[in-house]
């Protein structure tokens, strides 16, 4: 019997986040929208309405219909040789079914996998649930929270099937530079290692440019074929209920692998909402969109920074420079707090809501708690005022 340890962090956003009056900063979202929304983020007034009301309501295309596909191939085209082609992309019920299909279908008991930590607890309870060897690749505070390329050398085995990475990094906001992942992707290639890139916070970037030497790309473009990358319209495109992820690799047997596999779980996404996801990657509609959340990442990263500085004698961190989560470290007298009982003490007394580390990501981050930053700018600055009137009363 297959053994799935407890899913922490989603049992714990199950548990608090609809306590009555809730100021939730735990949320990992960009600030949802509405489809009226994102109908008025649109530059073009004669593009049609995202949602055709006369249309039946069939299964629709099985792998996603060609549109979507076809828009998200372009962005992983962008600026290499060879465009990916579009049956290359398969579209998931979000990118938390992406992840486990795929690991589902390439992973087993024979298997050893590499995967960075802290990160989801998804990309290694699976392959730790299908009885696979996990290694964790640690990320470390002093190190920005950025791998460490020889430390990744010396965990790989002959049986080494797969490495997984989260760029943006959850919870830190850490962003993986360019020359890290060249490193990582060449030794993987010589290795014949698969490389999962989870980049569902892709292309939230706040703390880098793109004109930056080190910006990093998606691993697609890294010249590498075993490379996987898996997406969502959750995060970076404020669209989290309309339930649309992908996968994406240049290994074609990789995706018909999982293609067939999927046959088991997902017939296809709803026709709505892949006709929702087309329409926001549009080139109409996505600069909008992705320009509103990068804005509002910058702003509120710049409220949360204040308010460490504002309580550094309690607080600290490493600033996140992408994705919408922060890892703050908090203490009193020089010691680590229980983050779980701060959690639970702070939305009591204040209705503010974010996560504790321990519980979530692993016993060594006793004393983090992860914000998510990039909701509506009232919220964070009422859940900070309300928080820093706590700080102030218990910690300080």
């Amino acid at each position: 019997m297959v053994k799935i340890e407890p899913f922490d962090v989603e049992q714990w956003m199950d548990k608090y986040e609809t306590v009555p009056g809730c100021l939730n900063i735990a949320e990992t979202c960009a600030a949802s929208i509405s489809i009226d929304d994102l109908v008025g983020l649109c530059e073009d007034p004669n593009v049609p309405s995202p949602l055709k009301t006369s249309t039946k309501l069939t299964y629709g295309a099985i792998r996603g219909s060609n549109a979507l596909r076809e828009r998200l191939a372009s962005l992983y085209s962008a600026r290499v040789s060879s465009p990916l082609p579009t049956d290359n992309v398969l579209i998931t019920p979000g990118a938390i079914a992406a992840n486990f299909l795929l690991l589902y279908t390439l992973i087993g008991p024979s298997d050893h996998v590499v995967c960075m930590y802290p990160t989801y607890q998804q990309l290694y309870s699976v392959p730790k649930s299908l009885g696979a060897e996990v290694s964790l690749w640690k990320l470390k505070k002093e190190k920005k929270w950025l791998p460490d390329l020889d430390e990744l050398k010396a965990m790989v085995k002959e049986n080494t099937k797969m490495i997984i990475i989260n760029n943006p990094n959850n919870p830190t906001g850490a962003t993986i530079p360019k020359s890290i992942l060249q490193g990582m992707v060449d030794f993987a290639k010589e290795k014949d290692i698969i490389v999962l890139s989870d980049e569902v916070y892709r292309p939230l970037f706040h703390g880098i440019s793109p004109m930056d030497e080190d910006f990093p790309p998606s691993l697609l473009s890294m010249g590498y074929s075993k490379t996987i990358c898996t997406g969502s319209m959750s995060k970076a495109y404020s669209l989290a209920g309309i339930r649309i992820g992908w996968i994406a690799s240049r290994d074609q047997s990789i995706i018909e692998a999982i293609a067939s596999a999927r046959d088991y779980t997902t017939i296809s996404v709803s026709q709505l909402d892949d006709s929702v996801a087309s329409y926001a990657l549009s080139g109409s509609v996505m600069h909008a969109l992705l320009g509103r959340n990068i804005k509002l990442a910058k702003t509120n990263v710049a409220l949360l920074e204040s308010f460490i500085n504002e309580n550094s004698r309690v607080c600290s961190w490493v600033k996140p420079t992408g994705g919408t989560t922060a890892l703050v470290k908090f203490e009193q007298a020089g010691k680590a707090v229980d983050d779980v009982q701060l959690c639970i003490d702070v939305i009591e007394k204040t209705k503010v809501m974010f996560i504790p580390a321990s519980k979530c990501f692993g016993s060594e981050f006793e004393g983090y708690v992860r914000i998510g930053f990039v909701n509506e700018t009232d919220v964070l600055k009422e859940a900070l005022q309300k928080l820093g009137e706590y700080v102030r009363a218990n910690l300080a």
